[in-house]
């Protein structure tokens, strides 16, 4: 992969962090392998230091929470996080809708 397709993934990565923590708290493990569903194949090494990133940068937050006597780090998205996921979203569509646009008419 060269390092623009890395940087779009990236950006993907952020959104859908952003997407899911907005209706759930998520943790490392779990969201690795939502992101597998989606085709995205994301070691923890860089994983991990997004999921950081957003919360120093005051998107996420997070908290450590005891599962059957193991610590996890959940992490839910902020009001910052969802204002910055609504203007995304918003720009996403756009965006989506100008690169898709020759399928609509026919194309």
């Amino acid at each position: 992969m060269n390092r623009l397709e890395r940087d779009f993934f990236l950006g993907f990565i952020k959104m859908h962090i952003l997407h899911h923590t907005a209706k759930e708290k998520v943790y490392g493990k779990e969201f690795r392998d939502e992101l597998a569903r989606h085709g995205y194949e994301v070691s923890f090494g860089t994983l991990y230091p997004i999921f950081h990133r957003l919360e120093r940068d005051g998107f996420l937050r997070s908290e450590e929470i005891n599962v059957n006597g193991k610590i996890r780090r959940y992490y839910g998205i902020t009001q910052n996080g969802q204002e910055i996921l609504e203007l995304s979203k918003i720009r996403a569509k756009e965006l989506f809708m100008e690169l898709f646009e020759e399928y609509e008419n026919g194309k």
